[in-house]
């Protein structure tokens, strides 16, 4: 089998922190979030890294990370392109936004043949996660009939921020902890010393349990997902590009759970313990500095992540 691959989605823009948000030093020493997950990947057993951005940003990354971790890892780097489509497509004229997490994981199709994890580069996800996926995408192997999946879930309380409002995928489970689905919450806050998610602008709020589990887009998957999301592509830009041309998008949690439907696929959901952290506004920044020197002064991470780099 295949040794896993390490895949980092950055090819976003963070819109609403103001910035390209993903090289954004968190600690005095100037290490950006990814770095803390590259250096857990590694940790784990990770020996490649596979960096999805834009190609006009490809200088930036080097820069910020990509050298300096070279020595560390393989690094290799996709680029996520409008453009790219299948035969027969064209973007519509004053389309922006890229086509979603779906599609940029498509874009490794020519850089991968065999296990993957899928991650943000904007998010920590902790130490625990890493050793999970590795270790479960190094013993599981798909079948004939069905592939086999995992993804890492966090208690929703432990994925908030104080400042705003996030997007998370709620996930639904069977009592043995395999996922039957998704339901994605675009709007979710802090209200009323718990958490609720809002569809029409505020004028409605439900209330969501705070240990719900919730996806932190932390994926594992057999090569095989590649295949399934090129299949899938042209059938979604059929429905969707008439309809919302310039922000519809090619979701990667979609995807698995028509796999999950059709019953492709099956996705095993290992809970996490940690918590996660990010910066989804420019108010968060200092608690996420806050939460990594703690993490440092605990033990967990040296001062210097990457000392003999």
């Amino acid at each position: 089998m295949k040794k896993p691959v390490l895949v980092v989605m950055a090819a976003g823009m963070g819109s609403r922190y103001g910035g390209l948000k993903q090289i954004d030093p968190i600690d005095k020493e100037g290490h950006i979030i990814m770095d803390f997950s590259i250096y857990d990947a590694v940790k784990a057993g990770f020996e490649k890294v596979v960096f999805i951005i834009k190609k006009e940003n490809e200088a930036d990354f080097r820069s910020a990370i990509g050298d300096r971790l070279s020595r560390q890892i393989e690094v290799a780097y996709v680029f996520q392109d409008l453009h790219n489509l299948p035969e027969g497509y064209t973007a519509p004229k004053d389309r922006v936004k890229p086509w979603g997490t779906g599609h940029a994981v498509l874009s490794c199709i020519g850089e991968i043949d065999g296990p993957m994890v899928v991650i943000n580069a904007d998010d920590y996800y902790g130490t625990h996660a890493f050793s999970m996926a590795y270790d479960f995408l190094t013993g599981t192997e798909d079948e004939p009939e069905k592939y086999h999946y995992m993804m890492v879930g966090y208690q929703l309380e432990n994925t908030l921020t104080e400042h705003g409002h996030v997007a998370r995928g709620v996930c639904v489970t069977d009592a043995g902890g395999n996922l039957l689905r998704v339901d994605e919450r675009t709007h979710i806050e802090k209200r009323g010393g718990g958490a609720a998610y809002t569809e029409d602008d505020g004028v409605t709020w439900i209330q969501i349990p705070p240990h719900s589990t919730v996806s932190m887009n932390m994926w594992g998957f057999s090569a095989s997902i590649l295949g399934e999301l090129k299949e899938r592509f042209t059938k979604f830009l059929d429905e969707n590009l008439e309809k919302n041309p310039l922000k519809c998008e090619y979701f990667l949690p979609f995807v698995v759970c028509e796999l999950l439907e059709e019953g492709k696929a099956d996705v095993k959901v290992m809970q996490s313990p940690d918590r996660w952290h990010g910066v989804t506004y420019k108010e968060d920044k200092p608690v996420v500095m806050a939460a990594i020197q703690k993490l440092k002064d605990d033990g967990l991470y040296p001062q210097k992540l990457w000392e003999d780099a």
